[in-house]
């Protein structure tokens, strides 16, 4: 398919994160979700703008949100028709609402099992991260995948989210941490983007959804990037489960947290 100009989507992003995210960061209205997570007015009014820009310049293409049902999600998961964009209006909307300056609109787009384009606009840092599948990642119109850690895996930096981890492995990365210090900054897309833009040498997550790792993952992997889930599978899965991450930027480095995790990788 011909793919939309990646400088008019990434326009169409920041533009309503500047009119509809930042004027409400830290005093945005906050409701709780079924499973315990915060979803905030900024989350629905980032949203609806998105969805009806994309939809005036691209109607032939559909739009799933974090914030729809569950039903149409899946649905639109199914479909092999048409294009995809699947949103999250504020990845980190716990930052968010707490007035923590760490969070992120994610927007990828999915046709045929496959994320064909990916922007992750940070706008605390006023940071564009972007991808299109085989062309290349970018941070602000700079190729990423240049800055890339050298240092071995015990003096580096981790970004890891101990909370959803098997708790096994979660003790175990505290009693004998293979790294030097460890991070967790509560915000997915940006993770797997710091991670490509060489801020941190690994990364290790439980479980999220495609929302928030399917612009993020290309980001890393247009950057040259290695990333596997616990299971020893590919982490890119079009689907509404939940996904676990373990990832680096550097092979070398990449190849020593998998063994000390203790992956098995599933050819």
């Amino acid at each position: 398919m011909l793919l939309p100009d990646l400088k008019a989507v990434q326009e169409i992003v920041i533009d309503v994160a500047k009119q509809e995210l930042m004027p409400r960061f830290a005093h945005s209205v906050r409701k709780y979700k079924v499973d315990g997570s915060i979803v905030t007015e900024a989350d629905h009014a980032v949203q609806r703008s998105i969805q009806r820009a994309l939809r005036t310049q691209w109607p032939d293409c559909l739009f799933l949100g974090e914030e729809m049902p569950r039903s149409e999600q899946v649905a639109l998961l199914n479909t092999t028709e048409r294009a995809v964009w699947c949103l999250d209006p504020v990845d980190g909307t716990s930052n968010f609402a707490s007035g923590v300056p760490l969070c992120a609109v994610s927007l990828s787009l999915l046709k045929e099992g496959e994320v064909l384009m990916g922007i992750v606009y940070d706008p605390m840092r006023e940071e564009c991260f972007s991808a299109i599948k085989g062309k290349g990642s970018w941070l602000n119109g700079e190729p990423l995948g240049k800055r890339i850690p050298e240092s071995p895996l015990a003096k580096g930096i981790a970004l890891i989210d101990l909370k959803r981890l098997p708790r096994n492995l979660a003790f175990r990365l505290v009693d004998k941490k293979p790294f030097s210090s460890q991070r967790n900054i509560g915000t997915v897309a940006l993770e797997w983007c710091w991670l490509a833009a060489g801020r941190c040498h690994v990364y290790l997550h439980g479980g999220q959804r495609i929302w928030d790792y399917g612009a993020a993952g290309l980001v890393l992997n247009e950057a040259g990037g290695h990333s596997i889930t616990l299971e020893g599978e590919e982490v890119m899965s079009i689907t509404l489960e939940p996904r676990s991450v373990a990832a680096a930027l550097n092979k070398a480095l990449f190849d020593e947290w998998v063994e000390w995790l203790g992956i098995v990788v599933n050819r």
